[in-house]
C-alpha cells in the first residue's frame, strides 16, 4: 500500500525515532508498503518519519541503478534499529533531495565512509562498512531517524536562500507527483 509522505514542517520529522523489537505489528508489511511508497515516489531511501512513524526503520534500495554501477545489484535493504557507528574519510560536497521536501536540492557535505550497525527485516543483525553514493544515502536517511534534515548540513545563507520553498511547504503549497501529508491536511 502506498502511503502518504509526510512533508516539511510535519512535527514528526524533527522527532528522534524510537528501537523497535521483533513484535512491532505487520513490521513485514510495513517494510513492503515504505518500499512500494519509495518506488511510487521515485527515491532511493525513504526512513519511517516520513511515513508518519517515530520508529528507528528505513529502506534503501540502489539497485535500479546497477547498470550503471554494478556495485548496487545487492543495494536493497531495510535497516532496522540502525546506528552509525562511525564516519570517516574525506567529506565530499553532493547535491541531495528528499521526497520530504519536493522540488528543494542542495549540496550537502558527507564523509565517505560508514560503519553502520542494523537489524534486518528478519531481525537478524548485521555491522558492515559503505562507502560513496551507498554511504551517502544512507546518512541522509540515518539523519530523519535522528529529527534531522539535509538542509541542516547546508549553510545560513543557502537556508535563508530557500526560505520561501520551506515556507510553501509548510503551507501546504508543494505540488509532486506521489502521495504527501502536509502540515494542512
Amino acid at each position: 500500500m502506498i502511503l502518504p509522505v509526510y512533508v516539511y514542517g510535519q512535527p514528526i520529522l524533527r522527532k528522534v525515532t524510537e528501537e523497535i523489537t521483533s513484535d512491532y505489528p505487520e513490521i513485514q508489511k510495513l517494510i513492503a508498503d515504505m518500499f512500494e511508497t519509495m518506488y511510487n515516489a521515485d527515491g532511493v531511501g525513504l526512513a519511517a518519519p516520513q511515513v508518519g512513524l517515530p520508529i528507528r526503520l528505513l529502506v534503501i534500495d540502489l539497485t535500479p541503478l546497477a547498470e550503471e554501477n554494478p556495485a548496487f545489484k545487492d543495494a536493497k535493504k531495510a535497516m532496522i534499529n540502525a546506528r552509525i557507528t562511525n564516519a570517516e574519510g574525506e567529506e565530499k560536497l553532493v547535491e541531495e533531495g528528499c521526497l520530504s521536501f519536493p522540488g528543494i536540492h542542495e549540496k550537502v557535505p558527507r564523509k565517505d565512509k560508514i560503519r553502520i550497525q542494523y537489524l534486518d527485516e528478519n531481525f537478524v543483525p548485521h555491522d558492515e562498512e559503505y562507502e560513496g553514493y551507498m554511504a551517502r544515502v544512507i546518512q541522509h536517511e540515518y539523519d530523519h531517524l535522528e529529527g534531522k534534515f539535509f538542509i541542516d548540513h547546508i549553510s545560513g545563507i543557502r537556508k535563508q536562500l530557500i526560505k520561501s520553498k520551506l515556507n510553501n511547504l509548510i503551507n501546504g503549497k508543494t505540488h509532486c507527483s506521489y502521495k504527501v501529508k502536509t502540515v494542512g491536511k
